[in-house]
């Protein structure tokens, strides 16, 4: 079924065509004054207190960047900032890399959310249970839609403009 022109069933999996939905999908982002691989480096690396901590990551790539992150020291807030920590990187990642940001304005009003088979209920959905909380998919669509009205006030004269 057809809406408004878009494809309006889900995407479930960011494998294949949409890999680049995935933090582990390989593009540069610079955060924070940092440049990452990938987001998911990015992302792990806001766990640690200190800046030197931070640096690690920044040569890692996703697998091992997660793996590092289950080892550092949380910062006290971790648990009240992730949420808000995920969203700023991930516009990041579609900010800066404007074929990404083309691509997910291509998903169209479709909803985003990522099963997975390894128990992951807090930012995906269990592919075994479909029970989750979906963060990182409504992150996605919430960064879709910032980059859909800026590329609108963009076409009005209004607006910011999407960095390479």
């Amino acid at each position: 079924m057809l809406k408004n022109g878009n494809r309006s069933e889900s995407i479930s999996t960011f494998r294949d065509e949409y890999d680049f939905l995935s933090n582990f999908y390989p593009c540069s982002i610079v955060y924070q004054g940092m440049w990452y691989q990938n987001a998911e480096a990015a992302f792990q690396a806001q766990k640690c207190i200190n800046e030197e901590d931070k640096q690690v990551f920044c040569g890692l790539p996703a697998a091992k960047a997660k793996r590092h992150g289950r080892q550092v020291k949380l910062r006290p807030d971790w648990e009240s900032v992730k949420i808000g920590l995920m969203a700023e990187i991930v516009k990041a990642k579609f900010s800066q890399n404007i074929h990404l940001a083309k691509k997910l304005l291509a998903t169209g009003d479709r909803q985003l959310f990522e099963k997975n088979t390894w128990g992951d209920t807090f930012w995906g959905v269990d592919a075994c249970t479909g029970e989750g909380e979906n963060h990182l998919g409504q992150i996605l669509m919430q960064v879709r839609r910032e980059l859909a009205q800026e590329g609108e006030q963009e076409r009005k004269g209004e607006g910011m403009h999407l960095r390479r």
